[in-house]
C-alpha cells in the first residue's frame, strides 16, 4: 500500500508539471499575439518579447515531458507494446526505466547544473541589445525539467512494480488517475 501511495504522490506532482506547461502555453499565445499587434499595427519591435517567446516554449516544453512520461502520452512505436500482456508492458516500462531513463535524465540533469551555475557566475544574459538578462535562469530549467522527468520515471517505475505485484493506484480509495 505504501507504494501505491508513493506512486500517487509522485503523478500529483507530474500533474502539477502538466499544469504549469499548460498555463505557460497560455501566457505564449498572449506573448505572440502582443508581439505580432505590436510589430504589425505599430511598427514596434521587442527583443525582449522576442526572447521571451522562446523562453516560454522552452519552459512550456520542458515541463511538459515530466506529465507526457506520467500520462503515457509520449511518443512510442505501439506495434508490438499495444499487443502484449500488462505484465509484459510493465516489465517492458520498469527495464526500460531503470536501464535508459533514469541514467539518462540523472546524467543530463547533473551536467546541467554546472551549465547553468557556469552562466549565473559569469553574469550571462542576451547577446542583443534589449534582450532579456539572466539567462542563468532559462539554463537552470534545463537540469530542474531532467531531474522532474527522472521523478516523473520514478513514478513510472513504482506503477510497474505494482502492476506486476497486481496492484494499481485506483485501488487507493478517492484517487482519481
Amino acid at each position: 500500500m505504501l507504494m501505491l501511495k508513493l506512486e500517487r504522490a509522485v503523478n500529483r506532482v507530474s500533474d502539477l508539471f502538466g499544469k504549469a506547461a499548460a498555463v505557460l502555453f497560455v501566457l505564449l499565445l498572449f506573448n505572440v499575439f502582443y508581439d505580432v499587434v505590436s510589430r504589425y499595427a505599430f511598427n514596434d519591435v521587442s527583443i525582449a518579447m522576442q526572447e521571451m517567446e522562446w523562453h516560454l516554449f522552452a519552459l512550456m516544453f520542458l515541463l511538459g515531458v515530466p506529465f507526457t512520461l506520467r500520462a503515457d502520452a509520449h511518443v512510442r512505436v505501439d506495434i508490438i507494446y499495444d499487443r502484449l500482456s500488462l505484465r509484459k508492458r510493465a516489465w517492458i516500462d520498469l527495464t526500460g526505466t531503470l536501464c535508459l531513463l533514469l541514467p539518462f535524465c540523472l546524467l543530463v540533469g547533473w551536467y546541467g547544473v554546472g551549465f547553468a551555475y557556469e552562466s549565473f557566475l559569469l553574469g550571462e544574459s542576451s547577446g542583443d541589445p534589449g534582450g532579456l538578462a539572466y539567462r542563468w535562469l532559462i539554463k537552470a530549467a534545463i537540469p530542474f525539467a531532467f531531474f522532474a522527468t527522472a521523478l516523473s520515471g520514478f513514478g513510472l517505475a513504482l506503477k510497474s512494480v505494482n502492476t506486476l505485484r497486481g496492484l494499481s493506484v485506483a485501488d487507493i480509495q478517492g484517487d482519481r488517475a
